[in-house]
């Protein structure tokens, strides 16, 4: 009974201390309230020197505690109150170094400990027993203070928020962008905008509140040279002290006194500076600091080999700098160590996790697409595509592309180069939408030398065709390219071989690979100016299917349609009186006339042509059956041979004599003298009169 009557009143106790600290914690409001008052009233009425001490101890507590949480938190916004508490922690320092002011001038003559134990133990230890050291550094702490980090913090401060106000208006856009893309909800898009309104409030407050360190440390610096100059004139004057041992208790109460006072203002800035440059740094201080410093082995290793070359200098001690040169290189030692297991271990859990996943199954829509130019290579030429020693195929390729646009206004498709293990190993294979257009062989190390005459090469070798024109050609070792050259004959390597013959076969068939897609893209290509034009065209006079096909029709003879807004000036004239697309084609022809003129131009500046007699022109028109534009050719089979024969054998002598001319005949009979001469010689030029530009020059040749 007795025990348990003595352990209720301690039960009792413990409850309501319970109860008055629960209460406090539901009031920090009335706490802060008091809390702000009291440095206030600091200001104005004398404080003993035990209660000095107690408040001092806070100060330095404050001060630490705000370092340790300016060195933990995430992101500057964690601490959002720093502006607060660096007001309160600065009018807590300034209210102490008003009343220990006060002590000092009042109770300095009885002593070091006139203004508490505190202040006599730092002035203490600093001085040493000389008021010079002390007064030394106590300036350079204030100096540091001042000049370094207080400035420093102060202008990342004031960079921080102008930029942080900058840029507010273009984040606010790119949130309400995020959400209109549906990349963000609506509850997420006011969590941005709260994060950023908080963000611009938060570095403009601490732009201001850096002024309050400023303003600390400069009250420091004028409250020592008070304390310093009327403290000795105290001493001295009122209470008939010694100048020297006035000089003596009053530096030595001055120092200690701004020595506490500085401290906790220095670890104030030191925290007011981590907090304002982790603006672009997430993590907290320490991840971010050693991840990023020792985020390169290499650094670590050059700093280890750099520390070691600075032990070896003469008068340099070297157990420092080589245990320093330990530590960095054991460090870079372990971090290219654990990268390399980091690494490894992301490929084996990425092929672990690959081998988990099974193959996608390839939409059956892929089987269904075409490759518009392919050229498939034998095993024994895949070195033409790795080769580096001269112009590798695909470079050359790459080429041929420009210079087919260049000269023909027309963008090939991009050709898919594959190797065919069923392909003879020097074969190579051409083909256009997947169907064979052409097949060579050649051999990959040496050099092909042909006669531009046609005549056979007189040099040992391999005899061969060569595969774009039908020229009798050798094969032969590459030494012997000097020779080749000096006799006049024409030398290529294999991979020139297989572009010029790919040249040719993409040019014969330029009007097959011009699909409906190319026709719109090079419409849309046009300039701004010729836009208006495609409007008037289209659809109103003609379809684009109906450009498309007048323009395969110039492809097809190798007329360049690089010149389209003279094109379809000639369409829009010639549908004025027709819509068939072959007199469409022969009336922008005439409109090409000087372009077509050029093309054919020798090198003696004039058109080498052959002429239709007016017999064959008369045989074509009688011919011609149907009426208005559906005409067609019906000539009688043993008409049409004699016409072949005649053209076979002009044409041949005249290439013979080293010439290639055109044909010429009347506007009426062309298309159809064409389709015939197409069939037999696809490279013979067939002109009308009205493609012959007036300031060309015409060089007859014969008649057929």
């Amino acid at each position: 009974m007795n025990d348990t009557a003595n352990n209720a009143p301690t039960a009792n106790s413990g409850l309501n201390r319970a109860n008055i600290l629960s209460q406090l914690a539901q009031r920090s409001d009335l706490l802060m309230a008091l809390a702000v008052v009291a440095i206030l009233v600091v200001l104005f009425l004398p404080m003993p020197p035990m209660l000095m001490d107690f408040c001092l101890a806070i100060s330095i507590t404050f001060a630490v505690m705000i370092l340790m949480t300016s060195l933990f938190i995430e992101r500057p916004l964690d601490f959002s109150s720093f502006p607060t508490v660096l007001l309160v922690a600065t009018m807590l320092r300034l209210a102490l170094n008003v009343a220990s002011t006060r002590l000092i001038l009042s109770n300095g003559h009885t002593g070091p400990s006139a203004a508490g134990h505190v202040i006599e133990a730092f002035g203490s230890f600093v001085m040493g027993g000389n008021y010079v050291i002390g007064i030394i550094v106590f300036s350079v702490l204030l100096i540091v203070n001042f000049m370094v980090i207080t400035k420093g913090s102060g202008r990342i401060a004031e960079v921080a928020a102008r930029f942080s106000l900058d840029a507010m208006p273009g984040k606010q856009m790119a949130i309400d962008a995020d959400l209109s893309a549906g990349l963000i909800d609506e509850n997420e898009a006011r969590t941005r905008r709260k994060t950023l309104e908080d963000e611009s409030t938060f570095f403009g407050a601490m732009d201001g509140a850096a002024k309050y360190v400023r303003g600390d440390a400069v009250a420091g610096l004028l409250i020592t040279f008070i304390n310093i100059i009327a403290g000795m004139i105290v001493g001295v004057a009122q209470n008939d002290m010694t100048f020297s041992a006035a000089a003596n208790t009053y530096t030595l109460l001055t120092v200690g006194d701004g020595l506490v006072s500085q401290i906790p203002a220095l670890i104030v800035s030191t925290a007011a500076g981590l907090v304002v440059t982790k603006a672009g740094v997430s993590g907290k201080t320490e991840k971010a600091l050693f991840g990023q410093l020792g985020a390169s082995p290499r650094a670590l290793a050059v700093s280890a080999v750099l520390l070691v070359c600075l032990s070896l200098l003469p008068g340099i001690p070297m157990v420092p700098f080589l245990l320093l040169a330990a530590i960095t290189g054991g460090f870079a030692f372990a971090l290219t160590r654990q990268r390399a297991e980091d690494d490894e271990a992301a490929i084996a859990a990425e092929l672990e996790t690959e081998a988990n996943i099974p193959p996608a199954e390839e939409p059956i829509t892929t089987a269904l697409a075409i490759d518009q130019i392919r050229l498939e290579l034998g095993y024994g030429l895949l070195p033409l595509i790795n080769s580096d020693q001269e112009f590798r195929l695909t470079d050359q390729i790459k080429s041929l592309r420009r210079q087919v646009a260049s000269e023909m206004g027309f963008v090939m498709p991009s050709v898919r180069i594959l190797d065919n293990m069923q392909l003879p190993s020097t074969t190579y294979v051409v083909r256009i939408k997947e169907n064979e257009a052409a097949r060579g062989d050649i051999r990959p190390g040496m050099l092909m030398v042909m006669d531009p005459r046609g005549e056979q090469v007189a040099l040992p070798g391999e005899e061969t065709t060569e595969p774009a024109f039908g020229l009798p050609a050798v094969w032969v070792d590459r030494t012997l390219r000097e020779e080749a050259s000096f006799r006049g004959y024409t030398v290529v390597d294999a991979a020139t071989v297989i572009t010029t013959h790919l040249t040719e076969i993409i040019k014969d068939n330029m009007a097959d690979l011009l699909s409906y897609a190319e026709v719109q893209k090079l419409l849309d290509d046009l300039p701004a100016e010729h836009q208006k034009l495609v409007g008037d065209l289209i659809p109103g006079l003609i379809t684009q299917s109906g450009i498309q096909r007048i323009l395969q029709a110039l492809l097809n003879e190798r007329v360049s349609i690089r010149d389209l807004p003279t094109i379809l000036e000639g369409i829009a004239e010639g549908c004025g009186y027709t819509q068939n697309v072959v007199n469409l084609a022969e009336h922008v022809r005439g409109r090409l006339a000087r372009q077509i003129s050029q093309a054919n131009t020798d090198s003696q500046g004039a058109v080498p042509v052959i002429a239709l007699s007016p017999e064959w022109e008369q045989n074509f028109l009688e011919a011609l059956v149907g009426g208005g534009e559906e005409k067609q050719l019906a000539m009688s089979p043993s008409l049409l041979q004699e016409f072949i024969g005649l053209v076979r054998m002009t044409f041949e002598q005249q290439a013979n004599a080293g010439e290639l001319p055109v044909l010429l005949c009347s506007p009426m009979t062309r298309p159809y003298v064409r389709s015939i001469i197409e069939r037999f010689r696809p490279a013979t030029v067939v002109m009308s009169q009205n493609e012959v530009h007036p300031k060309a020059k015409l060089r007859t040749l014969g008649q057929i």
